[in-house]
């Protein structure tokens, strides 16, 4: 909130009139690097980095905001090449979401070798070349969504976790903050918490399926880290008849096919980040960085616990419905 707050003081310091800046200056070029381009979540992404140029752009400072990632989730050769494309171009600043918090570490220094500051958004990446980390406290999501998982089953029964995919920092830490969690918990039992569902929900469903043929007997609750994962799980409850609640079902990420699930009763909670001020904060910070202002090295863009009960309340209303139609035409 304090760094919303300054933003204000911040663009008026970025527009020419407002601190020596001259009109005419040459546009900066800022490339968006999503993990994926399907999933709505990074279409909010996305909208929240148009926004930023828009509001910057009625402020004077002319920015081209080029968004561009890999199709899958797990295509790491495709975003390295993004990255790498990006730096031969010369752009002014690159945000990205690494999909793999290891195999993007590399990609990273050569861009900022060649004088290209970065900032990495959504997902952690092991090094120490970036400029800022603009991103979810993913932990502590995890962490409330065990909690809810607790409090939903009176802190006894047989839970699952079905995870996403090796390497991606940001649902790791969502799985630690869950374990972390029930662990708390003596009377909750962890029947699985080492199966991958994969970036796609058909890999998901497969998953969930295995998952569900093996445990569907015994389980009472179950937890999904993404989007894709959630939407996937909850379709598998149903087919087997454990949906409306029969299974405590918690999901991550405000999709609207997860939305429709928890209006209809068969998920109890979504862990829900903010990523249109995600997209929106990782590009007004680039253009900070780059006239030469201080920046912080980690800024927090928040997570909560929608619920059947206050999913109506508008600022989580707001959360769970993302306007991302009104920037991407």
């Amino acid at each position: 909130m304090k760094f919303l707050v300054s933003l204000g003081l911040a663009l008026a310091c970025l527009a020419p009139t407002g601190c020596g800046k001259k009109a005419g200056e040459n546009t900066l070029t800022i490339a968006v690097i999503p993990k994926g381009t399907t999933h709505e979540y990074w279409k909010s992404i996305h909208a929240g980095a148009v926004k930023a140029q828009q509001e910057l752009a009625a402020k004077g400072v002319p920015v081209e905001v080029i968004w561009k990632g890999p199709f899958r989730e797990d295509d790491r050769d495709q975003q390295i090449q993004v990255v790498e494309n990006f730096t031969s171009r010369k752009v002014g600043g690159i945000v990205l979401a690494p999909l793999d918090s290891q195999a993007m570490v590399n990609p990273v220094a050569s861009a900022v070798q060649a004088g290209i500051p970065v900032i990495v958004m959504d997902s952690g990446l092991k090094s120490d070349k970036y400029i800022s980390f603009v991103a979810t406290d993913n932990f502590k999501g995890g962490r409330l969504a065990g909690e809810y998982m607790a409090k939903l089953l009176n802190e006894k029964g047989n839970v699952i976790l079905l995870r996403y995919a090796v390497g991606s920092a940001s649902t790791e830490e969502r799985e630690k903050g869950f374990l972390d969690a029930i662990g708390k918990f003596p009377g909750l039992k962890m029947i699985s918490a080492d199966q991958y569902a994969g970036v796609t929900v058909e890999s998901a469903y497969q998953a969930a399926q295995n998952l569900l043929n093996r445990y569907g007997t015994e389980v009472n609750g179950v937890f999904c880290v993404t989007e894709p994962t959630t939407i996937a799980m909850t379709k598998a409850l149903r087919d087997i008849g454990k949906g409306g609640g029969r299974v405590k079902m918690i999901g991550f990420d405000s999709g609207s096919q997860s939305v429709r699930d928890m209006k209809n009763g068969d998920v109890q909670a979504l862990a829900v980040q903010n990523p249109l001020l995600m997209g929106y904060l990782s590009v007004i910070t680039m253009v900070k960085y780059l006239h030469g202002e201080k920046v912080e090295s980690r800024i927090d863009t928040g997570v909560v616990l929608a619920t059947p009960e206050n999913m109506e309340q508008p600022e989580i209303r707001d959360l769970l419905n993302p306007p991302f139609d009104k920037y991407l035409k």
